[in-house]
């Protein structure tokens, strides 16, 4: 997958109004109007340039041998929207099985190993 933000945000593009999770199990859709991304969960928008500097983030971490193992890895406004979606589309890496990630959905409760 190219990390370039014109590949990254025409691959967002894409998949609006699909349904992702929170690592704690929270459903969301997010919509794209121009430069802006809304998650249907806040009121503010996650800009390009905030997917932008994410992405500089995850290259920056890959680079160093670092695993982004959670949204706070990656220090953005709306992480933790950010991560799943990204996480989802292949542009981060599923955590290694060494370090086990909980991913809840519903009722039901997953360990990423």
């Amino acid at each position: 997958m190219a990390d370039s933000i014109d590949a990254v945000w025409a691959l967002l593009q894409k998949h609006q109004q699909e349904v992702f999770h929170t690592a704690k199990g929270l459903p969301f859709t997010y919509t794209i109007r121009g430069g802006e991304l809304f998650v249907d969960r806040r009121q503010k928008s996650i800009t390009v340039s905030t997917v932008a500097n994410a992405l500089g983030k995850i290259s920056a971490l890959k680079e160093a041998g670092i695993e982004i193992s959670g949204p706070k890895k990656l220090g953005c406004y709306g992480a933790s929207y950010l991560y799943p979606v990204l996480l989802t589309l292949g542009v981060i890496a599923a955590p290694a099985s060494g370090e086990a990630e909980q991913l809840h959905f519903g009722e039901t409760e997953f360990t990423m190993s």
